[in-house]
């Protein structure tokens, strides 16, 4: 069985190419899962450290999909992903959300090789229906990962990608290829891979298709969408920025603008560059900055500080092709056609 029909297998419900919204923490609600899920993609749920709010989550989109699970082999599980950040997450306290809940897949990132496979075991155990993909961004990793846990997935994050990640990443152009490669020089072939990190059009997807990927994950362009959950100010900086590469960077510094980054050591993270960046870039001392910041905040004088300078607005190196709301089934459904026709078009240019 090909990957990709491997993986329409374990999602009866989509339409492809395989389409995954992102499990962005605090964006990615049950309202977007939901949305991306019943036109044809996979939704996911983001990570939350509060279990009584990813209860609720979880049961109102069981609550939203209950006709879509009742047309399912298994009409118990619950057709999204839930996305969890492993290190220092209560693993006990998560398997028991993942037995209640049954979700289709369980999407983990940021841990070590043997937290991973504690977390995967632990899974497999609890909701044995629920397929395990393992985020990671090198070559090493993931040939580390595959042998120890055998997820059904690894989600390939390449360094354009939004958000937390691995400092020293490739893009999906040659970490896709070079993992395919070793897993089958190690006879691990038979795990699927999904590319993430600068898709957000049907050119991405079709790219990503081709360098051997089965789906594709979209974080940045569904940050457009009517149904996740984010401030406006943040949506329109979104809009308002262009030319990814120079509008965005990779750095330590977003986690540490107001106190110390509890990230591990190898994890950075790429955001819309800001005043505290540059500074950080320039040599200004760390609490310096966050003094200025504090000091800024708190006087009465002046105008309120620019979200974009107080914050960090998590965005890839595609957002400037993000620029309009949208909503989250539009989204999906633009990128499959674009994909299908681009795709043809390669294969008229043989």
């Amino acid at each position: 069985m090909s990957r990709p029909n491997m993986l329409k297998s374990h999602l009866p419900w989509v339409q492809t190419p395989l389409i995954v919204s992102a499990p962005m923490s605090g964006a990615a609600t049950s309202k977007l899962a939901v949305a991306v899920t019943r036109a044809g993609g996979l939704g996911h749920i983001g990570f939350m450290d509060n279990m009584t709010a990813l209860s609720n989550e979880l049961n109102t989109a069981k609550h939203e999909l209950q006709d879509l699970m009742a047309t399912l082999p298994n009409p118990r599980q619950l057709p999204i992903g839930l996305g969890v950040i492993v290190f220092g997450s209560p693993i006990e306290a998560f398997m028991k959300i993942f037995a209640t809940h049954q979700p289709a897949v369980a999407w983990l990132s940021f841990g070590s090789t043997g937290e991973l496979r504690e977390w995967t075991d632990g899974i497999r155990r609890a909701s044995p229906e629920t397929k395990v993909w393992i985020q990671l961004g090198s070559v090493r990793a993931a040939l580390d990962v595959a042998r120890a846990c055998r997820p059904d997935v690894l989600v390939l994050q390449g360094c354009d990608a939004g958000g937390h990640g691995h400092q020293n990443g490739a893009s999906i152009l040659s970490l896709i290829p070079e993992v395919a490669d070793t897993l089958q020089q190690n006879g691990l072939d038979d795990i699927s891979l999904v590319a993430a990190g600068g898709i957000v059009d049907g050119r991405g997807c079709a790219a990503a298709l081709a360098l051997g990927a089965s789906g594709v994950v979209m974080g940045t362009r569904f940050l457009a969408a009517t149904e996740t959950q984010i401030s406006q100010v943040y949506r329109d900086a979104i809009f308002k920025a262009s030319d990814g590469g120079e509008t965005t960077a990779r750095s330590r510094v977003f986690d540490e603008i107001w106190g110390p980054n509890f990230w591990p050591t190898g994890y950075d993270g790429r955001c819309l560059r800001n005043k505290a960046y540059e500074q950080y870039q320039d040599g200004v001392d760390i609490d310096k900055i966050r003094n200025g910041l504090f000091s800024a905040m708190n006087r009465q004088d002046t105008e309120p500080l620019d979200a974009r300078e107080s914050g960090s607005i998590w965005a890839g190196t595609g957002v400037g092709l993000v620029n309009r709301p949208e909503q989250a089934a539009n989204i999906l459904r633009e990128v499959q056609h674009q994909t299908r026709n681009y795709l043809d078009r390669a294969m008229l240019a043989l």
